[in-house]
């Protein structure tokens, strides 16, 4: 298994990238019409506008009602997974998190983990720190497989090789899956990915998994997915480690179903999935099946950076659905790929900022027509355009007084700029400056530079009229 990582693109590359993925034709095609279908397939599941919003302001409050409690909930999460026996670790960022699951698979002597779909282990780099250390970690979600075979980053948090067509994983099965025959056969294909994934659950002794919702009244970690792969890596192996970051907690079971009900149905326009998991504990005496040992590691990773700001702390409401990345003219041209982080599309834009800085990410809340889709269809009512706004103005600016400062903020100021700003507005108030500006503006119109910038990599330029408007009017 290749345990190359697609390291982290930094902002000078995205617009580099980006143009590469639009003059893809192939790719644009490919996503294009992927995300038609599944804004489709949204869309026939909410046919009340009306009962859509009121599910809408539901799963907000519900949100906002948990982050409000976040510590408290947290502490009581805790307290009721070590009552079921679940050993919980806490984890500040990404290294903390994966010496903590390499220390567990070392007390085991384990050679062979597999896992489940979970963006918290591709956000803090899990498979390669693994491989540094010996140890296998092998994706069992099938789209997860598949890239991971290839050597890539998913480009979707939900359709992690929606990237990828039948063919491109027919001819990578047949490379790199030892004893596949070629097959352009959808059901083959499964059927191989299915063949390796059943013999590694039976020989891994670790078993990771995601969390959707953590339950902190009953200590329950709720689990949803399509293809019963996450089931196995709960109940299998052994061992079974949970990772999640630190805002995914509810306080009461009654919260799950609302939320878990717009997920669905946002994300692939599904009713509901195929599996709903809830876990609250290792196997207990008598039971037959279920791991042994059983931990929860809670991730913080920048989390808190975002909670410390009434206004960013909406971003933690989000519930993974991807239904913004669906909807966004951006993501649907370019990829997941041309972002170069864990969490692309909207979400990423105002997610990855903290867990990355603005200095590493402030060209990504740029890449947004502000069109305002992402808002319209979120789920959990996340304001995207107006969070996109203040951390554009945060890349830009100093921190301001009564805000908390962003690791990096201020990364992107430009003396350049800040002096044709200070120029356009010593220009545009003094009455005087602005008639002679208008006079030579268009008696030397010809002078005008046909290269403006980013102006002029899709528009004409810009050139002033022979006439100033004063003058025009005067004519008249």
């Amino acid at each position: 298994m290749n345990s190359r990582p697609l390291d982290f693109v930094p902002a000078s590359e995205f617009k580099r990238r980006a143009a590469e993925a639009v003059a893809d034709q192939h790719l644009r095609k490919s996503f294009r019409g992927a995300m038609d279908f599944l804004i489709a397939k949204r869309a026939a599941q909410f046919p009340d506008p009306a009962a859509l919003e009121r599910q809408r302001v539901l799963a907000e409050q519900i949100r906002q009602y948990s982050l409000a409690r976040l510590p408290d909930l947290l502490e009581q999460l805790e307290r009721k997974l070590t009552e079921n026996g679940v050993q919980v670790h806490w984890a500040e960022n990404a290294q903390q998190a994966n010496r903590i699951i390499i220390d567990i698979a070392r007390r085991h002597a384990a050679k062979l983990m597999v896992k489940g779909k979970s963006m918290v282990s591709e956000e803090i780099e899990l498979n390669h720190a693994m491989a540094d250390a010996g140890i296998e970690a092998l994706e069992s979600d099938m789209g997860e497989y598949i890239v991971q075979l290839d050597g890539e980053k998913p480009s979707h948090i939900i359709m992690p090789a929606i990237h990828k067509t039948k063919l491109e994983i027919a001819r990578l099965f047949a490379a790199k899956v030892p004893g596949a025959a070629y097959t352009e056969s959808v059901d083959e294909l499964i059927g191989i990915g299915r063949a390796v994934l059943r013999e590694k659950f039976m020989t891994a002794g670790i078993g990771l998994s995601g969390v959707n919702f953590a339950v902190a009244e009953t200590g329950t970690l709720c689990l949803v997915e399509n293809e019963g792969n996450g089931r196995m890596c709960t109940t299998v192996p052994d061992v079974h480690i949970a990772i999640t970051g630190i805002e995914k907690v509810v306080e009461k079971l009654e919260h799950v179903p609302p939320l878990f009900g717009l997920l669905t149905r946002s994300a692939t326009g599904q009713a509901i999935t195929t599996y709903f998991n809830m876990i609250s504990g290792p196997r207990k005496a008598g039971e037959k099946d279920g791991p042994r040992e059983m931990h929860l590691v809670l991730v913080d990773n920048g989390r808190s950076q975002a909670y410390a700001d009434e206004q960013l702390r909406s971003t933690l409401q989000c519930i993974r659905c991807g239904a913004c990345m669906n909807h966004c003219p951006v993501y649907t041209r370019i990829g997941g790929h041309a972002y170069g982080t864990t969490y692309p599309g909207p979400i990423g834009e105002i997610f990855s900022p903290h867990l990355l800085g603005l200095a590493a990410t402030h060209v990504l809340p740029t890449a947004s027509s502000l069109c305002g889709a992402c808002g319209e269809v979120c789920p959990v009512r996340i304001p995207i355009p107006e969070l996109l706004i203040r951390l554009r103005g945060d890349a830009q600016h100093a921190v301001r007084p009564g805000r908390v400062a962003l690791r990096g903020q201020g990364a992107a100021r430009s003396r350049l700029v800040d002096a044709v700003w200070s120029g356009w507005a010593a220009l545009y108030s003094r009455p005087a400056l602005y008639r002679a500006f208008g006079w030579l503006a268009t008696r030397f119109r010809l002078l005008t530079p046909p290269m403006q910038s980013g102006w002029t990599v899709s528009r004409t330029p810009l050139k002033p009229a022979k006439r100033t408007l004063h003058e025009e009017m005067a004519n008249r």
